[in-house]
């Protein structure tokens, strides 16, 4: 007996116990493939020393057997125990352990990008020509080369005629479309004229309108009242220029 190896001795003790290779499988949680390896003392599924010495010691007390004393004759026959290993050798300072980090979205980046995209559309608005629109404290009125164009004094007070410039007041009983240039075809305004708001535009030689519904925009061109542009849903164009000067 002291000259058998641990794979026979593990052998015998299940044969002499009654147990099926199956069953010491079920009893220890090894796989099958693993115990027949072992019976025939291949150790090479185990997966290490540590795994072999923990296979012995589980069969051996399975079957029967002294699992102290099969680890040990395991230890003599395979070339005795393994060195212990200190655990200053294990947790070395100088040893890094690579952690995968998990990182949350990473909002900075993604507000950057989002700036960069209002950024570029913006831009292509500019470049591209898009009406002016209306802001909310009132409506924007670019200038001319030689005379600022410019709102009316005051609701309620009509624009008078100017010597040399066309003055046309608008006022919208509903909210519109208008288009407004002057004879350079310089745009004065462009955009949505919201209900109840009242106009004014100054050019020299000649100002242009046109107008998504005509009949919700009335005009008063050089102080004289010229009624609504036009039908009710109609889109109008109308041209005017200065007043002329009377004969004497």
């Amino acid at each position: 007996m002291e000259d058998q190896s641990i794979g026979t001795r593990l052998a015998a003790a299940r044969a002499a116990a009654g147990m099926t290779v199956a069953q010491l499988s079920a009893a220890t949680r090894i796989r099958e493939a693993i115990i027949y390896a072992i019976e025939r003392d291949d150790f090479s599924q185990c997966g290490g020393d540590f795994y072999e010495r923990g296979h012995v010691k589980a069969l051996a007390r399975a079957v029967g057997l002294d699992p102290e004393a099969m680890v040990h004759l395991f230890d003599d026959q395979h070339g005795g125990a393994p060195a212990p290993v200190r655990a200053a050798a294990v947790f070395q300072a100088d040893r890094r352990i690579k952690l995968v980090e998990r990182r949350g979205p990473n909002w900075t980046t993604a507000l950057g990008v989002a700036l960069a995209i209002v950024v570029v559309f913006g831009v292509v608005r500019v470049m591209g020509g898009e009406p002016e629109k209306v802001r909310s404290a009132g409506v924007r009125i670019s200038a001319t080369p030689t005379a600022p164009a410019t709102r009316g004094a005051g609701r309620g007070k009509r624009a008078a005629a100017v010597k040399g410039q066309v003055v046309v007041e608008a006022k919208a009983g509903r909210s519109s479309y208008v288009d407004v240039r002057d004879a350079e075809g310089r745009r004065l305004f462009a955009g949505t004229l919201a209900a109840g708001k009242t106009v004014t535009w100054r050019a020299p030689k000649r100002i242009s309108l046109l107008l998504g519904d005509g009949g919700a925009v009335t005009l008063q061109v050089n102080g004289k009242d010229l009624g609504p542009a036009g039908a009710s849903g109609e889109a109008v164009r109308r041209s005017f220029g200065p007043p002329k000067s009377r004969a004497r």
